[in-house]
């Protein structure tokens, strides 16, 4: 790519040796490989539809603090490279975090053990004791207007029409209900990293980083406990292990987090993956994305709705779980 190359020539990374190759990662941006005869990085494209947004800037230059937070205290990170005293560069308009390259791997669904969980569980723990607060989280009730959505995809998607149709009173039951839950939530913030599952972890055997820190902010570390351990056990492969789940929310207490005393309110509370099917809605029906990006957005919608119905389904062994631990 024609950007990659700018990218060598303009902070001396040297002549690529092969041709960038692109990595697996989030669906928000684009990640290539750049390996030179100098050293060997990683790259990561900003979504030019997200920079657009009004809170783009701000919400990136908080990250970047806390990511320093992180880094000077040990936490095992993949952080951007900081050239010319700024993390974030760009060129004609194209901004891009760059990074030391690290040769580990994310791990696949079926790869998560118990071991794995344990040691997530631990260093959520360490991440949430750096800067924790006693104070409520401003945060926005989530107000997704379903039935407009509907209007549009009656038009372009029948098939989505229908999904959503299907689901649309359970959306609205869980939009409501987690409105309310978050209300009752504690109030305390901590650092968080907001998205910390199995695809944002390079492990190596035993050693891993932690990386996409972009979305680092302070937040409410109950909801991040809970949303990450559902996430290490398996809840959005459809697979949820309980063994997996204890094992993250034992090793978080063990390594001295505070474990949640109220798992109904939590779990009402966890309704990110609504914003998530927005999102994705919106990539289908070209709302702020590129076209390319409309397959995407279709299989992430009915990824997403699956999810969701899953997430009900084994709402009794999630509150059992907690049940035992206390």
């Amino acid at each position: 790519m024609e950007i990659l190359l700018k990218i060598c020539t303009r902070y001396g990374l040297g002549k690529p040796e092969s041709a960038p190759a692109p990595l697996k990662g989030g669906f928000l941006h684009k990640m290539y490989s750049l390996f030179t005869d100098k050293g060997k990085y990683a790259v990561k494209l900003l979504n030019p539809f997200i920079m657009q947004r009004e809170t783009a800037a701000a919400n990136y230059r908080t990250a970047e603090e806390l990511e320093t937070v992180l880094e000077q205290s040990g936490i095992p990170i993949i952080p951007a490279l900081t050239v010319n005293s700024r993390k974030m560069q760009d060129i004609d308009g194209q901004f891009f975090y760059l990074y030391g390259w690290y040769g580990g791997k994310a791990l696949e669904s079926g790869e998560v053990t118990e071991n794995h969980c344990a040691a997530m569980g631990g260093v959520l723990a360490q991440i949430h004791a750096l800067d924790r607060r006693e104070e409520f989280q401003n945060r926005d009730e989530t107000r997704i207007d379903w039935d407009f959505y509907l209007g549009l995809l009656a038009e372009k998607n029948s098939g989505l029409y229908g999904l959503i149709g299907e689901n649309a009173s359970l959306l609205y039951k869980m939009q409501d209900r987690g409105n309310a839950a978050i209300k009752r939530l504690p109030p305390v913030t901590a650092i968080c990293h907001n998205d910390m599952d199995c695809k944002n972890v390079l492990w190596s055997g035993c050693d891993f980083r932690i990386i996409d820190l972009e979305c680092l902010s302070r937040s409410n570390p109950f909801t991040e406990l809970y949303e990450t351990a559902l996430s290490w056990s398996g809840l959005y492969g459809r697979d949820f292990a309980p063994k997996r789940f204890a094992a993250f929310m034992r090793s978080y207490s063990e390594a001295g987090g505070e474990l949640p005393s109220d798992p109904e309110t939590l779990y009402d509370a966890n309704i990110g993956r609504l914003e998530w099917l927005e999102y994705s809605l919106k990539r289908v029906l070209g709302i702020d994305c590129a076209e390319e990006e409309q397959a995407v957005g279709v299989s992430e919608t009915e990824n997403t709705i699956a999810d969701i119905n899953y997430y009900h389904s084994v709402k009794k062994s999630i509150i059992d779980i907690f049940n035992k631990l206390y």
